[in-house]
C-alpha cells in the first residue's frame, strides 16, 4: 500500500480541518461515502493540520485547533476498553469541532461481548433504579422499554459503564445519533441509549450492533425513518427549517 500524504477535508460535528494524512488514516476516515470523518481517525499531530473551519464561528481559521484528551481506560464491554476520548476545539469561540474515541481489547484474539451491567440495586435502596437515569424521561422509556410503570416496586433496570459521545451510524453509514450510555431493561436485555440528529432520545437493542470500534455501526437493524424538516438525506445533518442547502455537506436538500 502506498504511503503518500495527501492534504484532506475531515469533518466533524461542528466543523472540519484540513489535514495531510497517508493512506491508513484515509481508509480509517472512509465510512462508505465521499466525505472523510475525523472521529474515526481519532488525535492527529497539531503539525499536519494546516486549518480548521468551525461552525459556529462561520469561518475558516489558519493552523491547528485546539486538542484535548484524557485516558480514562474505562471497560464499556467484555473485553473492550475506553483507552483515549479528546474533541477538536475552536480557537477562537471553544466550539467544539469532532470528538473521537479510541478502544483498545484485553485480548486481542477474544471477541469483544456484550456489556456487562454493574451490580443490581437492592430492596434496600431508597429510590428506584429508574430514577438513578434523569436524562431518560418518562415519555422515552415508555417508548423504548416497553414496560409498564412500577409502582409498587422499583424495576430492576440499572446503569452499565458510560461510553457517552460516541457517534452511532447504521448500516448505510449514515449518522443516526451519539451514544449516551449502556443500560439493561427490566426484562435484563441490554440496550444503547442514544440522542438522536435532531435531539431526541431513543434506545438500540445490543444485539443489533454491528461493530464497537472507533465509531458504532449498527447491522441488520431497522431505524424508524421520521420525517424531519431540514434533515439531509446525505449526511444526517438536521438543517434550520427553509433551508435549501445542507449547511454540513453542502448537498441540496428535498
Amino acid at each position: 500500500m502506498s504511503s503518500e500524504l495527501r492534504l484532506k477535508k475531515l469533518r466533524g460535528s461542528g466543523g472540519y480541518v484540513m489535514a495531510t494524512i497517508n493512506d491508513e488514516q484515509q481508509m480509517k476516515g472512509n465510512l462508505g461515502g465521499p466525505d472523510l470523518f475525523l472521529a474515526p481517525i481519532g488525535r492527529l499531530e497539531p503539525e499536519i493540520i494546516t486549518k480548521h473551519f468551525c461552525n459556529t464561528c462561520e469561518k475558516e481559521f489558519e493552523g491547528p485547533p485546539k486538542i484535548e484528551y484524557e485516558n480514562p481506560n474505562e471497560e464499556v464491554a467484555e473485553n473492550l476498553i475506553l483507552a483515549e476520548k479528546g474533541q477538536y476545539i475552536c480557537n477562537n469561540c471553544n466550539s467544539t469541532i469532532a470528538e473521537y474515541r479510541e478502544f483498545k481489547k484485553q485480548d486481542e484474539i477474544k471477541e469483544i461481548g456484550e456489556a456487562k451491567p454493574i451490580e443490581q440495586i437492592t430492596e434496600t435502596t431508597p429510590e428506584p433504579a429508574v430514577q438513578e437515569q434523569p436524562s431518560i424521561t418518562p415519555q422515552t422509556q415508555q417508548e423504548t422499554l416497553q414496560t409498564p410503570p412500577q409502582t409498587t416496586e422499583p424495576t430492576s433496570a440499572g446503569s452499565v459503564s458510560s461510553i457517552e459521545g460516541l457517534i452511532v451510524y447504521d448500516e448505510n453509514a449514515k449518522k443516526i445519533g451519539t451514544a449516551r450510555q449502556v443500560g439493561v431493561d427490566s426484562t435484563q436485555t441490554v440496550v444503547l441509549l442514544i440522542t438522536k440528529n435532531d435531539g431526541t432520545e431513543g434506545s438500540i437493542p445490543w444485539n443489533s450492533i454491528g461493530k464497537v470500534g472507533d465509531v458504532i455501526l449498527l447491522g441488520n437493524v431497522s431505524v424508524p425513518k421520521e420525517s424531519e424538516p431540514g434533515k439531509c438525506t446525505s449526511c444526517g445533518f438536521v438543517n434550520n427549517e427553509g433551508s435549501k442547502f445542507c449547511e454540513e455537506c453542502g448537498n441540496k436538500l428535498q
